[in-house]
């Protein structure tokens, strides 16, 4: 049950982000979207069923930035951390500014955001910490060197955190997506027959948003109350092979 939670979600305005939003808003829990856009955050609050959402705009990468957001936080009984950034990089085309953004997007953020918001005192006991990492963090993709050691960073800090916090009944878990079809995926420049070929690679098929936004529901659901430290392969049969 997520029914009455107060839950925050970065990342919240489109893509896998905006389904985790929608499902929680139907199941009756109280939404905090945040993300740059503010029109498309307004554009997300206006598809939300429910009330007492609300909506606050922030960069991550800029500290600043997390201040505000955490400044104009109530108590949460939950945590989404869905923003990310992936862009396929050979190793031998990396350069630090392109390091530096990914991993300041996809770990660095998550981790500060986390941390002013403990040192703050926002989360309420026996509450639930979702990150969304990556299937590539266990795989050997060709060209997500960063991406992919982003995504292990954070399944890693999983494990720290959910003993970390598990004194105050906190728990704290991570589900690594495969291949999820978004607006995202057409923006990557992979043709149809790549794609294709790729796909045929799941047994179950790509997923949808709305698969991993099932998953984060039961992460941040008292259905999981036993459950932490836990790293979800969310992959449509991928990884069996």
């Amino acid at each position: 049950m997520v029914e009455n939670k107060t839950i925050l979600v970065t990342g919240a305005s489109s893509g896998i982000g905006l389904s985790i939003v929608k499902l929680l808003a139907n199941s009756k829990a109280k939404v905090v979207l945040t993300g740059r856009d503010e029109l498309k955050l307004q554009k997300a609050m206006s598809t939300l069923e429910g009330e007492g959402h609300s909506y606050l705009i922030a960069d991550l990468e800029d500290d600043n930035h997390l201040d505000v957001l955490v400044n104009n936080l109530q108590k949460l009984d939950g945590i989404v951390f869905c923003a990310g950034f992936n862009e396929f990089i050979p190793i031998k085309f990396i350069k630090k500014e392109k390091a530096d953004k990914i991993f300041n997007i996809n770990y660095f953020s998550s981790v500060f955001l986390l941390q002013k918001i403990l040192k703050k005192k926002l989360l309420n006991k026996q509450s639930s910490l979702v990150f969304i990492s990556s299937i590539s963090s266990i795989l050997g993709v060709p060209a997500t060197t960063l991406y992919a050691a982003s995504k292990a960073s954070i399944n890693s800090t999983v494990k720290v955190l959910a003993s970390e916090l598990s004194k105050q009944k906190i728990r704290v878990n991570a589900i690594n997506p495969g291949i999820v079809v978004t607006s995202m995926l057409n923006q990557e420049n992979i043709d149809t027959k790549s794609l294709m070929e790729q796909e045929k690679l799941y047994p179950l098929g790509f997923g949808t948003p709305e698969d991993v936004a099932q998953a984060v529901k039961f992460h941040l659901s008292t259905n999981s109350r036993w459950l932490t430290g836990n790293i979800m392969n969310l992959d449509g049969g991928l990884t069996l092979q």
